[in-house]
């Protein structure tokens, strides 16, 4: 597409919808949302960059296949839930690690977290793949 003023949007949108998707993510934990749809935020982006400037170019920004997002994501996600097997609990329980920060408090990191950020890596590697093979095609 030659649009003009569509690429130069898609430039300025493809920080702001990946910086959503993490939000998304985050949030995910205490309130709705979370890895799924945070996925599809950041494939949004990516789609939009592919359908302005091409799939190749879209390929080159991303810097990486997501064939290998899907296989980290899956990885990471399955991680999380064997890693509650070895503390001898039922597989995906959530277990929480409390770290001390010093003055800036305290951080807590969990298994669910692990397990949300698999997820998003999986589906925003499975939907560029469509939507890549999409384009490709077309």
């Amino acid at each position: 597409m030659t649009s003009l003023i569509l690429r130069t949007m898609v430039r300025l949108l493809l920080p702001l919808l990946l910086l959503f998707s993490v939000f998304l993510l985050l949030r995910g934990h205490n309130e709705p949302g979370g890895g799924f749809v945070g996925g599809l935020m950041a494939a949004t982006g990516f789609a939009l960059f592919s359908i302005a400037f091409g799939s190749s170019t879209a390929r080159r920004i991303l810097q990486i296949d997501p064939l290998v997002l899907i296989g980290v994501g899956l990885l990471l996600a399955l991680s999380s839930g064997l890693m509650t097997l070895l503390l001898e609990q039922p597989f995906l329980t959530g277990v929480w690690y409390k770290l001390s920060l010093g003055a800036l408090g305290k951080l807590e990191l969990g298994t669910p977290l692990f397990f949300d950020i698999g997820v998003y890596l999986t589906v925003w590697g499975v939907t560029l793949t469509i939507i890549f093979a999409l384009e490709e095609v077309g």
